[in-house]
């Protein structure tokens, strides 16, 4: 066995409950191994056990016995671990801090002493593998959030060790750097190693070998992947998103859903529905769209200092009042310096950004602070106080605002992102999806009239990523402009009605988020892939992309073939 759990069990210092109880598993090389489950699960803990940040750097109450390649994991120093572990951390940044991109890859082959020849080697395989061989030269700090994490993936991959260990390290990657990065387990089967990666989307997980399902510290589930995505009440009594596909098909009649679009397509040919000579629907655009703009670029440019390279070429864009955008594309195409210019964070080396019609040059950093609110990808740019109520009452209190006042917005803001209770608790001690909710709160808070968020959904497990998007969709709904910056295509796909698509600092594509999302060809170009429903509902040229108003749609059309409405038969 190459990783083996004895009746594992650790609990944290001056915590009252478990992280991880009784844990019990074995892994052989040559597999690959999903860890599924909800935020608090156990997951992160348990890959820290596997490398022995636990129990030598977290202390804590710890039992039972972790055995990696015959080496027990408690009587090794975290340095020897490292030999034989590679871990790649959920919050990924905390563990690049070299200057440049090519230096942050070769700093674990230094200490490892190889020849300079193969370090070489290593240095431009994995770069190239995870899509960064143009930037090798590239100041890290000047990367964007996925272009970090792939990085942080590469450093590790680079030193080769029999077991690879990543937390959450798709989470930040556009879809198609998820599918790249994921065939590492084709060449770690090869070499004969390991690979364990916590992820919570099932497509993304369909050809790992197993799936291991944790909740409230405990495994309670295990089996091969195919099998575990299927049992939809065992992914939703683990706080796991069930492929919003299944539940098209389940209301067709299907007990035994498709995995994969091929699958689905053949299936709906032969079974179920006649797609014809269908053409695509006119959209009714709705009246928000017809609102004034809140938010302009007008020919906007952008060059970071001391550098000749322009991230933004030539922005034309309207944000209007009352719009849910979603801006989607590949890492490094320029996101989030396009989001950071709507409030002020960055100016244009050309062109105006205007807020309210006024342009942002002119406006003092707090006026605008009131109007356009930002919560960063990485929530620990913007936290720095002692408690969450100190944090989310933070820019209230920098605004002179008084006490009263400040109690009720804080515990309202609170109250929205679920951390009722916490006001007292640090911060910094929180999880990341956790920290995530409460950078968020500090800008509700303030109650601007737009909202930006860069990836949102970063770090929160599917229930909490679902209360988080209904929260915004209710203040949306409320009047705010709410504009969110995401790889978690599903949530575009569902809650936003505008979409944007960047490549290389241009908007190739933006308008209503169905029409934008029937447009395949221009979505992969950017490196962009629609889940398998909204694929479906392409091929069938749906108007909707939820599942029961697409079945209603087909009923209303009278395109479910009779006779043909048992398909399990």
């Amino acid at each position: 066995m190459s990783v083996s759990f004895e009746e594992l069990s650790f609990r944290y210092k001056n915590r009252g409950s478990y992280a991880l109880k009784d844990i019990n598993a074995k892994w052989v090389e040559s597999s690959s191994i999903a860890i599924m489950g909800h935020e608090g699960a156990g997951k992160s803990t348990l890959c820290y056990s596997i490398n022995g940040i636990v129990p030598h750097f977290f202390k804590g109450e710890y039992s039972g016995r972790t055995i990696v390649f015959g080496t027990e994991v408690k009587k090794s120093s975290v340095q020897e671990m490292a030999k034989k572990v590679g871990l790649v951390f959920q919050d990924f940044e905390s563990q690049i801090f070299s200057t440049n991109v090519e230096l942050e890859v070769a700093f674990g082959l230094e200490n490892l002493c190889l020849p300079k020849e193969e370090m070489g080697r290593r240095v431009d395989f994995y770069l190239a593998f995870v899509g960064l061989k143009e930037l090798k030269k590239r100041d890290t700090a000047t990367l964007s959030g996925g272009q970090k994490q792939r990085l942080a993936i590469a450093s590790v991959l680079a030193m080769e060790q029999p077991v690879i260990v990543m937390d959450e390290p798709l989470s930040d990657l556009d879809p198609v750097g998820k599918r790249e990065i994921l065939e590492i387990r084709e060449k770690l089967k090869d070499e004969k190693r390991l690979l364990i990666i916590v992820e919570n989307d099932p497509e993304n997980v369909l050809q790992m070998d197993e799936i291991w399902i944790m909740k409230e510290g405990r495994f309670f589930a295990s089996g091969r992947a195919r099998d575990i995505i299927k049992d939809v009440p065992l992914l939703e009594s683990a706080g796991i998103m069930v492929p919003k596909h299944f539940i098209f098909f389940k209301g067709l009649g299907f007990r035994d859903p498709p995995l994969t679009f091929e699958d689905s397509i053949k299936l709906l040919r032969e079974k179920c529905l006649l797609n014809g000579n269908r053409r695509f629907f006119e959209l009714n655009i709705p009246s928000h769209f017809c609102k004034d703009g809140i938010i302009e670029f007008r020919d906007v440019h952008f060059s970071y200092p001391g550098s000749d390279e322009e991230v933004l070429k030539g922005i034309n864009l309207v944000i209007r009042e009352g719009d849910f955008v979603a801006i989607v594309g590949s890492n490094g195409s320029g996101k989030t310096t396009l989001a950071k210019h709507a409030n002020g964070l960055l100016k244009p080396t050309k062109g105006a950004v205007l807020v309210k019609g006024k342009d942002t040059r002119s406006y003092k950093r707090h006026e605008l602070a009131r109007t356009v609110g930002y919560v960063f990808q990485n929530p620990d740019h913007q936290i720095c106080s002692r408690t969450v109520f100190d944090e989310v009452s933070f820019g209230l209190r920098r605004l002179g605002i008084e006490k009263k006042y400040i109690e009720e917005s804080v515990e309202e803001a609170l109250f929205v992102t679920g951390l009722s209770g916490y006001e007292h608790l640090s911060p910094f001690l929180l999880s990341k999806g956790e920290r995530q909710r409460v950078a968020c709160a500090s800008i509700l808070a303030l109650k601007p009239q737009v909202l930006i968020l860069d990836e949102p959904t970063t770090g929160l497990d599917f229930v909490h990523q679902v209360k988080m998007m209904e929260m915004l969709k209710k203040l949306n709904e409320r009047g705010h402009t709410i504009i969110i910056i995401t790889h978690s295509i599903w949530v575009a796909e569902t809650y936003a009605k505008r979409s944007i698509v960047m490549r290389d600092g241009r908007i190739e594509k933006e308008g209503p988020t169905r029409e934008v999302f029937f447009d395949e060809e221009t979505l992969l170009s950017c490196s962009v892939y629609p889940s398998t429903l909204t694929r479906i509902a392409n091929f069938l040229k749906t108007k909707s992309m939820e599942p029961e108003e697409m079945i209603e749609e087909l009923k209303n059309e009278g395109l479910l073939v009779p006779g043909k409405r048992d398909p399990n038969s």
